[in-house]
């Protein structure tokens, strides 16, 4: 290889032998390779940075201490932690769930199915809750039902407007309303309806905020509840929310707690299990997430991309010998144990010199046919010679195999020369 070299401070021609003068060790107050990474790095680390302490700060301004909202495992303001555990002392077993499937399939005479937003099911999901709820014998309470899902889960009902007031006076005779007293079942939906045997509490203006519906083939009952005040951690010790609760949940022995996930928030129809694929497993949000992440990966190498022209080429900043490349590359060689590595290479070279000694082309210096018989007219006779194994060979057996080989090769070499 050749380049060029660097003179020295005072002007001469830097001896290899001079450290502060060798053209290989780089000037005062160059960049190291750490410092050199560091000033490549810096920026993509500074974007990265940027966007976890963003992605940090809106996950903190977003949750408003409404984690696990509803949730019978959380113990946050507005989890349900607290009623969940005043049901276990009374022997009532709670058992979350987030799909309508495991809903239907949980809903039986013995349980009580919560439903704790029911408006965000698609209809299939609400056609599964409603079959469970005519064949289970049960209990179903609904949080805050609208009028999207009441024309499945409760059929007959309508909503009026939002109430006035929060805190509401029982105004039935339903014993768990009555023995409640007053609680916090207003400032959300109210109901109306004419079906028989229907009994409507806490109204506001005339319209109920809690609604108890009868049951159709197997027993049971339905109870529409618009606001979910009573359940929140924060609340519950209140009025008589935790009174009104317990009785409405705590009926059956076992409560099932359906929290939809974000499959069942999609309304999409959900797939059988033979037809799910691995897509359908990803929750919806890590979809935007996804693409996010691949926008923002393109647009780093888009800006860390070097080559957006024509190659230019550039004078080498070190000369090094030809003996000193030669040299590192048959100690790869030997490191590597990579002798027929080494002997085609060393075949090869001498093929080619010897074609054009001979006057043999150069592309047909590689077949025996027309290479050995010029390179025999152009030697002695003086014992047999098998140029076809010299030229042509197997691999050598060793390294002494190997060297033997170049000696033989450099000799033929010279005796085609002189001849």
């Amino acid at each position: 290889m050749t380049g060029t070299t660097t003179p020295n401070p005072a002007g001469a021609p830097g001896s290899v032998k001079d450290p502060a003068a060798d053209p290989r060790t780089p000037p005062a107050g160059a960049a190291t390779g750490g410092t050199l990474w560091w000033v490549r790095a810096r920026g993509l680390l500074l974007a990265t940075g940027l966007l976890l302490v963003g992605a940090v700060t809106m996950a903190a301004l977003h949750s408003e201490e409404r984690h696990g909202y509803l949730d019978p495992r959380s113990a946050d303001p507005y989890g349900s932690r607290a009623v969940a555990e005043l049901l276990a002392e009374r022997g009532v077993t709670t058992r979350v769930v987030t799909t309508a499937a495991e809903a239907a399939a949980a809903a039986g005479p013995d349980t009580t199915l919560l439903v704790t937003d029911p408006d965000v099911l698609g209809d299939t999901r609400r056609g599964a809750l409603r079959s469970a709820m005519d064949l289970s014998g049960g209990r179903t309470v609904l949080l805050g039902a609208g009028a999207r899902s009441l024309g499945d889960l409760a059929p007959g009902v309508r909503t009026a407007s939002y109430a006035a007031k929060e805190n509401l006076d029982p105004g039935c005779s339903l014993p768990a309303a009555v023995s409640a007293g007053r609680a916090a079942t207003g400032d959300s939906l109210r109901y109306t309806t004419d079906l028989p045997g229907a009994t409507g509490c806490y109204p506001s203006d005339g319209h109920p905020t809690l609604l108890v519906l009868p049951g159709t083939t197997k027993g049971g009952d339905t109870v529409l509840l618009g606001s979910e005040s009573i359940l929140l951690n924060q609340e519950l010790a209140r009025q008589g929310n935790a009174s009104l609760a317990l009785q409405l949940l705590g009926s059956r022995p076992e409560l099932v707690w359906y929290l939809p996930g974000l499959a069942d928030q999609s309304g999409e129809p959900e797939p059988s299990a033979e037809e799910k694929s691995l897509f359908d497993l990803i929750p919806a949000g890590w979809g935007w997430a996804l693409l996010q992440l691949l926008v923002a990966a393109v647009l780093a190498a888009l800006w860390r991309a070097r080559r957006l022209g024509p190659l230019v080429t550039e004078k080498l900043p070190v000369a090094v010998r030809a003996s000193e490349a030669t040299e590192g590359r048959a100690r790869l060689y030997r490191l590597s144990g990579a002798r027929d590595r080494a002997a085609t290479v060393l075949r090869a070279a001498s093929r080619e010199r010897l074609a054009a000694l001979v006057g043999v082309p150069a592309v047909r210096a590689h077949e025996p046919a027309a290479l050995v018989p010029a390179v025999s007219a152009r030697l002695s006779t003086d014992g047999p010679r098998d140029l076809t194994a010299l030229l042509f060979g197997t691999t050598p057996a060793d390294d002494a195999a190997l060297v033997a080989l170049a000696d033989h090769l450099d000799a033929l070499e010279r005796e085609v020369r002189t001849s």
